[in-house]
C-alpha cells in the first residue's frame, strides 16, 4: 500500500497575523517564518517598495498594507480592513521601531518624543486596537522590546526608555486581558544586538558587522533576525498558550554575564 504524502499542518496554521515594521529586519524574518508555518500574514510598513516585494515573495498567504505605526487613525483603518477581510486577528507582532543614539546630555526633546511616538505609542495603540478584534476568539500579542529596557545603556538613553515603556505596557496588558478572561496573551521579546540594516549603519567604518555575530564567536552579542523570529513563532503558536506577561530575552546570555 502506498502511503499518502500529507503535509503536516504548520505551527500557526490558518492564523491571521499582523506584523508591523514587517518589510525589513526582524519584521521581515518573522513574516516569512509565520507564513511558512501556515499563517496568513498582513505586512504593515511605511516602506511600500520593500513591503510589496515581500508580499509578492510570500505569495497567497501574505498581503501588504502601508501603515504608519505611530498614527492612531492609521491603526483604526488597518484594524477595520483586517476585520472586514478576515473577520478576526489571531496574532499581533508590534515590531515597528527606530533607533537613535544619545546620552542624557546629548538627547534632544525632539528625539525623545520621536522615539516615544514610534517605539512606545505605536505599541500602546496597537495593543488597544487589537484587543477589540481578539477578545472574542483570543489571540497573542508580541511586543518587541530590547535588552536596553532591562539594563542601563548610557549611549541610547531615549531608546532604552521607549523600550522600557513597552515592557511595562506588556505586563499591564497581560494582566488586563487575563482578569477579563479574554484569552489574549501579551508577551515582550528582548533582543540584544540583531544584525539588521538599521543596526549595521551604526558600526564604525571598516568594521565588518559579520565579525560581531554569534556565528563568529559565541561571546559576541549580535544575532540574526531569524533568531528573534523563532521566538516570535513560539509566542504566536498555541505551544505557548500558558506563557503570558513574560519578558523573553533573546540575548545569547548577555544579561547573565557578570564580567
Amino acid at each position: 500500500m502506498t502511503a499518502l504524502n500529507h503535509k503536516a499542518p504548520g505551527r500557526v496554521q490558518d492564523k491571521i497575523a499582523l506584523v508591523t515594521g514587517g518589510a525589513k529586519g526582524i519584521g521581515r524574518a518573522s513574516a516569512r517564518l509565520l507564513a511558512r508555518e501556515g499563517a496568513t500574514v498582513v505586512i504593515a510598513d511605511i516602506d511600500e517598495l520593500a513591503g510589496k516585494a515581500l508580499a509578492a515573495e510570500l505569495g497567497e498567504p501574505a498581503v501588504f498594507v502601508r501603515h504608519d505605526a505611530s498614527s492612531e487613525t492609521g491603526w483604526q483603518v488597518l484594524m477595520a480592513l483586517i476585520g472586514e477581510r478576515f473577520g478576526r486577528l489571531d496574532v499581533l507582532v508590534n515590531n515597528a521601531g527606530i533607533l537613535i543614539a544619545g546620552t542624557i546630555e546629548e538627547t534632544s526633546l525632539d528625539d525623545w518624543h520621536k522615539l516615544m511616538r514610534v517605539n512606545a505609542d505605536s505599541v500602546f495603540i496597537g495593543c488597544r486596537e487589537a484587543i477589540g478584534l481578539m477578545k472574542v476568539g483570543g489571540g497573542s500579542i508580541i511586543n518587541l522590546s530590547s535588552i536596553a529596557a532591562l539594563a542601563g545603556r548610557d549611549d541610547y538613553l531615549a531608546y532604552s526608555a521607549s523600550k522600557g515603556a513597552v515592557a511595562a505596557l506588556t505586563r499591564s496588558v497581560a494582566a488586563f486581558c487575563r482578569r477579563r478572561k479574554y484569552r489574549i496573551r501579551c508577551n515582550s521579546l528582548h533582543p540584544d544586538g540583531v544584525l539588521t540594516d538599521m543596526t549595521s549603519g551604526g558600526f564604525p567604518a571598516g568594521l565588518d558587522p559579520e565579525r560581531m555575530t554569534i556565528d563568529s564567536d559565541p561571546m559576541n552579542r549580535m544575532c540574526r533576525p531569524e533568531d528573534v523570529a523563532a521566538s516570535v513563532l513560539f509566542l504566536a503558536s498555541d505551544e505557548s498558550r500558558a506563557v503570558n506577561g513574560v519578558e523573553l530575552r533573546v540575548d545569547s546570555g548577555q544579561m547573565v554575564m557578570s564580567i
